[in-house]
């Protein structure tokens, strides 16, 4: 079972143990990471599941959607690690896949 290693944005630290094939936006916010709005369920439509992700990590995620790099030019706290988490499916070799909840525009 994968684990996801979350920092909220007012830098407590968690693990998630999650399992394959659902989004990091699903696992954390069935685990109750509520600062997580993910308002459209997933869709990749509103950028509210923001994430930076750990450099380590970074290059191992699929490539980004024109879609996904739009709704993040929105966001004021844009970094080169950032992602939404709706669109990164967790799988076996994530495990451990640390990230930070971005704060809210």
């Amino acid at each position: 079972m994968p684990t996801i290693n979350v920092i909220s944005t007012a830098g407590e630290r968690s693990a998630v143990q999650t399992r394959t094939g659902v989004s990091v936006m699903e696992a954390l916010r069935d685990a109750g990471h509520d600062e997580l709005l993910a308002l459209c369920g997933g869709c990749c439509s509103c950028a509210t599941c923001h994430v930076h992700i750990a450099p380590d990590y970074f290059e191992m995620l699929p490539a980004m959607t024109s879609d996904e790099d739009d709704l993040l030019d929105s966001s004021d706290h844009r970094t080169s690690y950032s992602r939404l988490s709706c669109q990164i499916v967790i799988d076996d070799a994530l495990d451990g896949l640390e990230l930070q909840i971005a704060p809210e525009d």
